[in-house]
């Protein structure tokens, strides 16, 4: 298996829930966290549309890395050697007026948290698991990081927690339109903040 290069991590620890109205910059980024299967990547997609920004999704930052598919990677690395993989990728991020889906499992690592933390605003991507689980089961090849023996329902809820503890908002999403999902969290976000440059 081919290794990606290995740029030093800053080790910085993850703080508490930011403030976001600290996030009222022309220069920040808005982080999609949630479960795999939510639709991060395509919800990020289309608020990077409707803001004219950039888009960056870091499963596929990975899977550039190693020129594999994120399954592959998954099947090739024991659960600790990915989550630290995951976190180097996303500490290496210098990005501004991005949206970035991350993967699902980018919580576990303090450090890669702490990078997005001064990135921009942390959004939790919610959908009901009845959807995550319909997803998984239609695309089981997704690079799903989960312990040997665990359930797709008991890694649901393992995570819930730490996405409720590391975003600043909770958008929904599900099988409706990607787009009003999108434009619901926009207008999520102007109304908690009238000065937040998505806005006007």
């Amino acid at each position: 298996m081919p290794s990606p290069a290995d740029p030093s991590p800053d080790g910085m620890p993850a703080g508490p829930r930011p403030d976001p109205a600290a996030w009222a910059s022309s220069e920040m980024c808005l982080i999609l966290i949630g479960m795999a299967g939510a639709g991060k990547s395509r919800i990020g997609l289309e608020l990077a549309s409707q803001l004219d920004w950039a888009h960056l999704d870091a499963d596929n930052l990975i899977e550039a890395a190693y020129g594999a598919p994120l399954q592959y990677i998954v099947d090739n690395l024991d659960r600790e050697a990915f989550l630290d993989l995951e976190a180097t990728v996303i500490q290496n991020l210098r990005v501004r007026r991005c949206v970035i889906s991350t993967g699902g499992s980018a919580v576990y690592r303090e450090r890669a948290i702490a990078h997005l933390q001064k990135l921009g605003l942390i959004l939790h991507l919610w959908v009901p698991l009845p959807v995550i689980l319909e997803r998984i089961a239609r695309k089981p090849d997704r690079g799903l990081v989960i312990a040997a023996g665990q359930t797709i329902e008991s890694l649901f809820n393992e995570r819930i927690s730490l996405y409720q503890q590391y975003a600043s908002f909770t958008i929904h999403g599900g099988n409706g339109p990607v787009q009003e999902y999108a434009r619901q969290a926009l207008e999520q976000i102007r109304s908690a903040l009238p000065h937040w440059p998505g806005t006007g």
